[in-house]
């Protein structure tokens, strides 16, 4: 898969337009378009930006690791914590985006976890 495939297919799971992923990256709307069309290739602080945004490595991106989200055991633990469904009821009315929602629940899981 294309570097530029990978690039739509997260900016498509996510649900975000071109245009938003340009303005959270801060980087021109056609830039985005021509990356995903492979017509032109990102330079290294731009992919840096793909990558810490998507929360994939850089390697995935070039097709190096074929590993799209690398997880450690922290990771791990927190992504039970986050999709127990018995647990929803605590964090159902947080923004609809799944960034959001899981930045801000992730702030709860570490509260939590100092707490041990």
């Amino acid at each position: 898969m294309s570097l530029g495939s990978k690039l739509r297919n997260l900016r498509e799971q996510r649900g975000i337009s071109q245009k938003e992923l340009a303005s959270r990256l801060k980087i021109p709307n056609q830039n985005v378009s021509n990356y995903e069309r492979n017509f032109r290739q990102p330079d290294y602080d731009t992919l840096k930006k793909f990558a810490n945004f998507f929360q994939v490595s850089t390697d995935y991106l070039l097709g190096v690791d074929n590993n799209q989200n690398p997880v450690d055991k922290e990771e791990e633990e927190f992504l039970a914590f986050a999709n127990d469904p018995e647990l929803e009821v605590w964090y159902k009315e947080l923004p609809k985006t799944d960034e959001e929602r899981l930045r801000r629940l992730r702030k709860v899981w570490e509260a939590l976890k100092d707490d041990e």
